[in-house]
């Protein structure tokens, strides 16, 4: 694996969320899409998009309510047959590259504002 330096790793725009609303679209076999809410959006927050590959594992009644950390400034990517954006990334601790083994979640447990930055 590369190394990066900590200019890089102070590239990333890690926030905390809260899931608002989560569903599985029709035509996915892997991702759950997500809307996020990201806080003031004058300070870069807002609702986002972003698609998570942890269909198989979690509900989505399971998510919403609960606040996650996210990568927020990547490119935005299209997922699906449909071309929806993602604009992030959750981060989640992945056991394994399987299909079988769920991702570890990292869920807040006290609530802090949206937007708030990990570093």
């Amino acid at each position: 694996m590369d190394k990066i330096n900590i200019e890089d790793f102070q590239r990333l725009d890690i926030r905390i969320g809260t899931i608002v609303s989560a569903e599985v679209p029709k035509w996915s076999h892997w991702v759950m899409k997500l809307t996020v809410d990201f806080g003031d959006p004058s300070a870069g927050g807002g609702e986002k998009t972003i698609f998570a590959g942890i269909m198989k594992f979690f509900e989505p009644k399971e998510l919403v309510g609960n606040q996650y950390p996210f990568i927020i400034n990547l490119a935005p990517k299209k997922i699906g047959p449909e071309g929806d954006e993602s604009e992030g990334m959750m981060i989640m601790i992945v056991p394994k590259e399987d299909e079988k083994t769920a991702p570890i979640l990292f869920k807040v447990t006290k609530k802090v504002s949206n937007g708030a930055r990990v570093g």
